[in-house]
């Protein structure tokens, strides 16, 4: 009989510029969240419990936006050092032996005084994908080794992804778990946030 409150994910959809620079795309990201947003329901609908699944920053009675979007970045930061130190070889000496140890902290407590809900699941995730430019660039390269001149061997495109359960009632993290993949030719897609069945996968 848990009490979960789903945060309003946060999402990038974007385009591989030619030059390799990843460019945000509105339509993209906010199909994105929207993929996302029903396949959380589609999987929390068959879990049980009492759970509310934020659409939008506001939707939160008595919650300030910003003090939502403050807490969803803090979790960004703590997401990505859990990321960093804990799914790949950078150990920080004083996390080893230690679980998962890492919080939001008091923040994350008064969002519990204020809503009641036990738990808060937050939902990072970036996706990219190769622009007609980068695949044009690849197929030149491509093109170059057939002549003798083979081209640096280039991005075109990834994702990554991760989820982290927060205890309202302490702060701390007691979930995480991500989900990073990347081709480097063009069109070869690990998934697809812009589908339904790309959000359900992630």
């Amino acid at each position: 009989n848990y009490k979960l409150l789903v945060m309003r994910p946060d999402v990038s959809v974007g385009s591989v510029t030619t030059g390799g620079m990843v460019e945000p795309r509105a339509d993209w990201t906010e199909q994105a969240r929207t993929n996302l947003i029903a396949a959380l329901r589609a999987q929390q609908a068959t879990r049980g419990g009492n759970v509310v699944i934020m659409e939008r920053r506001d939707s939160l009675p008595g919650v300030d936006p910003d003090t939502v979007a403050e807490l969803q970045r803090l979790d960004y930061g703590v997401g990505q050092s859990i990321a960093l130190h804990r799914h790949s070889v950078r150990y920080l000496p004083t996390k080893r032996g230690k679980g998962l140890d890492w919080t939001l902290g008091q923040d994350a407590v008064q969002l519990g005084q204020r809503t009641g809900m036990d738990y808060a699941l937050f939902l990072y995730a970036e996706d990219s994908f190769a622009s007609t430019g980068r695949i044009a660039l690849q197929v030149l390269g491509v093109a170059g080794c057939i002549v003798g001149f083979c081209a640096p061997n280039i991005g075109g495109g990834g994702q990554f992804a991760y989820a982290s359960l927060v205890d309202l009632r302490s702060g701390e993290v007691v979930w995480f778990n991500g989900l990073q993949a990347g081709t480097q030719v063009a069109r070869i897609k690990m998934g697809d946030l812009r589908t339904p069945a790309g959000g359900a996968r992630c």
